[in-house]
């Protein structure tokens, strides 16, 4: 049986550091305020000149450093992301052409912050087809291109950067071991840019009710990752590592403790990193990985919600 695993992983952020302070300088706001209430102390912000492409391409060049193997390997390319370079076409296709794979599928995955855990399970399905060996799937995102700084509700939540992996095809029990996505567009309106091509021909801004996303997060998420975990028989004691969506602190402690797992097996980069859709939980993947704290043969559960509402959860063995 053809099953996939994860060879190669890498991630990147913008050079530019925003702090907290520096927020003061331009909205009413405080390094207390918002620490307090999201856990978030600083966020990387890319340069006006810098685009998602660019941070999926350095992303994208980190994995395949990791993995050992040529670009010329990779038979399929998914672009997670909320913020793509145009509104056609993909931005898959630009980190095709960079490394100059020809006649390969490359395409981008518009799922918001769950973007990435749904782009695994596409991946998946597709190596199991046995018609592709190494697909390569990046989360990145500009969201202070999309951000309303003169919204301190929001403003303060987000960040830009980019995390990939290599999903590889093996015959191995490893890899995903199993995965559960989730939609309800009746919350659209607690989260989503008000603009869009066919809305009103503009970009638009990030808008957000907060009190019914942390509302729905927790019980989300945690029942996403339960279901996760029945489906390939596992208990969340069997869990090594739980990656959840870097959103807020509180959402990722709570998520935790409703889970049944301590916070030291609770992996969050909240803090340095923010908010990065779907660029978040492949971003946390890849520098927990590097840093040694996740090693080979752990069991990992990955967890997001995002606009639409869209979620899911995906087990993980490393």
């Amino acid at each position: 049986m053809i099953h996939s695993q994860i060879i190669g992983y890498g991630h990147y952020l913008p050079e530019k550091i925003l702090n907290n302070v520096d927020l003061k300088k331009f909205i009413d706001t405080s390094d207390e305020w918002i620490y307090t209430r999201t856990g978030i102390k600083q966020r990387h912000i890319v340069e006006s000149s810098q685009l998602t492409s660019d941070l999926a391409i350095k992303a994208a060049e980190d994995a395949l450093l990791s993995a050992k193997i040529e670009s010329s390997l990779i038979d399929c390319i998914i672009v997670a992301t909320t913020t793509p370079d145009n509104t056609f076409p993909s931005t898959a296709t630009k980190v095709q052409n960079f490394f100059k794979i020809g006649n390969i599928p490359s395409f981008d995955l518009q799922a918001v912050c769950s973007g990435f855990i749904y782009s695994l399970q596409v991946a998946d399905s597709l190596i199991k087809s046995g018609k592709f060996k190494n697909i390569l799937i990046i989360g990145a995102e500009t969201l202070s291109k999309i951000v309303d700084w003169t919204d301190r509700r929001t403003c303060v939540l987000f960040g830009d950067g980019a995390g990939s992996v290599i999903l590889s095809a093996t015959t191995e029990k490893r890899g995903v071991l199993s995965s559960k996505l989730y939609s309800d567009g009746s919350w659209h309106d607690s989260l989503y840019a008000d603009g869009g091509p066919s809305l009103n021909q503009d970009v638009g801004k990030i808008r957000m009710n907060g009190q019914d996303i942390f509302k729905q997060a927790v019980n989300k998420l945690s029942e996403s990752t339960q279901n996760a975990l029945n489906e390939c028989n596992l208990n969340i004691s069997d869990v090594n590592w739980l990656v959840p969506h870097q959103a807020n602190q509180r959402i990722i402690q709570s998520t935790a403790k409703k889970l049944g797992i301590d916070n030291n097996k609770t992996i969050s980069t909240v803090e340095y990193h923010a908010n990065t859709s779907a660029a978040s939980i492949p971003l946390a993947l890849s520098c927990s990985i590097k840093k040694g704290v996740i090693k080979k043969n752990d069991i990992v559960a990955l967890c997001a919600i995002g606009g639409g509402l869209t979620w899911g959860s995906c087990i993980l063995k490393l």
